[in-house]
């Protein structure tokens, strides 16, 4: 494809080597040179972008792929969105295959949102449009003001197990914990394969704090209200008194694997595998259930601080993820991490986009829960 006439152009915002690779794979694949920009740090930390081309009236696709320095590639994008903006550029579309602050996407104690803050910056900064892929939560799109198409990895991952894993129709597909079933639910039913989850105390799941608010709340031994103090330190007069409900603590029961691993190929599947502590302890119950192999199946490998040691100490025999994130590193600290390329559907993805074509086909079969 002729770049000048193609009416778009393709930029990474990655100032990292390893980062762009991604990025490469992708205009291979669309048949487009990678626009020319540099994009480097100054030597206090500040984000520089220079655009080497014109971009006026283009359409333009900011691939950023996200490393371990998450912020640095956050401000990364927000400065080449807004150069090529302030360019005039007619369109800016942000290819973001790992959403980053996903997991901060709902209110916990007197925290924040973090998710719909970032989603506000990158509205701010220019940008129109976003690619991206495997939400943590989908209402995340929400908090957008702009279209996002959230592509699935699935696809990728379920040609993974059929054709990678021998006799894989002796496996079963396992939730690590109940809030992962319907994720696990949705890889059984196309696969065909039956389907186990992990409950119990031994999860302790975000979802626990997820309301903002300590399960019980406080119970106050009192049936009235005590007054408010002001500030001259006289008390304001109570309220008519109340006598709330007594509310009783969450308990988690026993660990239960509900389902039969015994004998079987045991497959975990999630969007993100980063701190591995709970998959290892997954792994390991499921080997005293009878599971004989045990597989990791994730969209996105964060694969943080030590996770390719514990990996490669533990009873997991392979962790399958894509390249949405770079991991080339802990691929050579732990041979049992592999890596499936989805750059094949973010380039459909573009390129739809770019020709007005609909979306519908790269969702094909995809269910609600997936």
């Amino acid at each position: 494809m002729n770049v000048a006439k193609s009416g778009y152009r393709v930029f990474s915002a990655n100032s990292s080597v390893a980062c762009t690779e991604l990025a490469k794979k992708i205009t291979e694949r669309l048949g487009v040179e990678l626009g020319k920009s540099v994009v480097f740090q100054e030597s206090n930390r500040e984000t520089r972008v220079d655009v080497k081309e014109s971009v006026r009236g283009q359409t333009i696709f900011i691939i950023q792929t996200i490393p371990r320095d998450v912020n640095t590639a956050i401000m990364e994008l927000l400065v080449m969105a807004y150069a090529l903006k302030t360019s005039c550029a007619k369109n800016i579309i942000g290819v973001i295959p790992y959403f980053p602050y996903s997991k901060q996407c709902k209110m916990r104690k007197r925290g924040s949102i973090v998710s719909k803050l970032l989603a506000s910056m990158l509205a701010k900064a220019g940008l129109t449009h976003i690619i991206t892929m495997d939400l943590h939560q989908k209402e995340i799109q929400g908090f957008f003001s702009f279209p996002v198409d959230n592509l699935r990895a699935s696809p990728f991952l379920i040609q993974y197990i059929q054709e990678e894993i021998p006799d894989y129709r002796n496996a079963i597909i396992v939730a690590k914990s109940p809030s992962a079933a319907k994720r696990a639910q949705s890889y059984a039913e196309r696969l065909r394969l039956g389907l186990a989850v992990i409950h119990g105390e031994a999860q302790c799941s975000e979802s626990d704090m997820a309301d903002g608010r300590h399960s019980p709340p406080c119970v106050r031994n009192t049936t009235g209200h005590t007054g408010l103090e002001l500030p001259s330190g006289k008390q304001q007069a109570p309220f008519p008194g109340i006598e709330l409900p007594m509310m009783m603590a969450k308990e988690k029961p026993p660990i239960t694997v509900v389902g039969d691993v015994g004998g079987r190929i045991a497959i975990i599947v999630d969007d993100i595998i980063d701190d591995v502590g709970d998959f290892v302890a997954a792994a390991e119950i499921l080997k005293e259930r009878g599971a004989y192999k045990i597989y990791i199946m994730a969209t996105h490998g964060l694969l943080s601080a030590d996770a390719p040691r514990l990996i490669e100490e533990s009873a997991i025999d392979e962790v399958v993820v894509t390249n949405t994130v770079p991991h080339e590193v802990q691929k050579l600290q732990c041979p049992k991490i592999k890596t499936v390329d989805v750059s094949m559907i973010l380039a459909e993805a573009i390129r739809r986009i770019h020709n007005g074509e609909s979306m519908a086909y790269l969702f094909r079969n995809i269910t609600v829960d997936d």
